[in-house]
């Protein structure tokens, strides 16, 4: 009888992990803040969030942060790239123009 019930709970088990039916991720950082905290209005407010992200974005929260951060960071190089492109270009001119015949 108890080897029939383990083969059962053996066989419910796998078909939740491996098809995919249970979002195990999407709770497991929700639990283990209630865990540790013992929150566990903390961890249902957590679980909300990620879940309102991830259909908004279709990205997980960790991923959303991520890739705005690079995106601001591109974003700076881009801008000190432009300045330095442009000082160049300044200078350049300015040899061609050759100032002090004009200035005199």
């Amino acid at each position: 009888m108890k080897f029939r019930f383990i083969k059962i709970l053996t066989f419910i088990v796998s078909f939740f992990f491996l098809t995919g039916f249970l979002p195990v991720f999407s709770i497991l950082g929700p639990s283990l803040t209630a865990f540790t905290s013992g929150n566990v209005y903390k961890a249902g407010a957590q679980y909300m969030i990620n879940k309102t992200i991830e259909d908004a974005t279709g990205k997980n929260s960790l991923t959303f942060v991520k890739d705005k951060i690079e995106e601001n960071n591109d974003k700076k190089n881009l801008n000190k790239e432009l300045m330095l492109l442009v000082e160049k270009r300044i200078k350049l001119t300015r040899q061609k123009l050759n100032l002090k015949n004009i200035n005199q």
